[in-house]
This record gives structure tokens, C-alpha cells and sequence, in this order.
């Protein structure tokens, strides 16, 4: 904590410039209501009927840079936190509540488990090289 030349104390550096805690953006929430924790690598995009979220007052400046960003190409939830330079729990939060407003959807990916065996796709690819 550093102290100005009137002998104030405060918790941040005069040069940062105003700071918002991430809980703020989230209102102090830590996950979104009937969403499963998204993935990195969820594929996070702007659904085509979305109106305007600017035009939704409810919505945070963070959410509608989230649509924005979405709308043109979709984004991973990695992509986001970077572009947005938020935590990724911020940024999970943001998303859960724009897939509940109806703004955007995630495409999740196939886990590990569900993906077919490599053995399997050797066959594949050997059986069609011997056609």
C-alpha cells in the first residue's frame, strides 16, 4: 500500500489508473446459472437472430465486446479472456449469462473420451489407400 504526500493511504498505483475488481464485472458471481463450466477451447458464437446488445440495458460493456467480437468470427473462451485481458473466470461467467440471454451459443468440443480409437482411423485410412 503506498501513501500520497498528504499521508492517504491507498491500495493502488497512481499509474495503473482505475482498477475493477474482477468480481465487480460478475457481480460477485463465480459461475452462471445452468451453465457446465466451459471448456478453453469452447468455441464461443454470436447467434444470427441476436439483437443489438448494446440496445440491452441489462447487459455490461464487457458483454457486449463479447458479442462483437463473436459476431464476425467465432472465438474460444482462451481467445476471449486474451483479446478482453480478463481472467478466464470472468470471461466464463460473461458467457454463460449471453448464452442464457439467447446472444450467443458454445460449441464444446469432443472430449477425448467420445473420439474414436487412433487404431481405428489407421484401419480407415489403410483400407482406403488399398482401394
Amino acid at each position: 500500500m503506498s501513501t500520497d504526500g498528504q499521508g492517504r493511504s491507498h491500495w493502488f498505483d497512481d499509474e495503473a489508473g482505475p482498477v475493477v475488481r474482477p468480481y465487480a464485472m460478475t457481480r460477485g458471481r463465480t459461475s452462471s446459472t445452468g451453465q457446465h463450466r466451459l471448456d478453453l477451447i469452447a468455441v464461443v458464437v454470436t447467434e444470427p437472430q441476436a439483437d443489438d446488445p448494446e440496445g440491452d440495458h441489462t447487459l455490461s460493456p464487457e458483454h457486449v465486446d463479447i458479442v462483437d467480437l463473436c459476431r464476425d468470427t467465432p472465438q474460444s473462451v482462451a481467445e476471449l479472456a486474451a483479446e478482453l485481458n480478463l481472467p478466464i473466470g470472468v470471461v466464463r461467467v460473461l458467457v454463460g449469462d449471453l448464452v442464457a440471454g439467447e446472444f450467443v451459443h458454445v460449441n464444446r468440443p469432443v472430449p477425448p473420451a467420445e473420439l474414436p480409437d487412433e487404431s481405428i482411423l489407421r484401419d480407415v485410412i489403410d483400407g482406403l489407400r488399398a482401394l
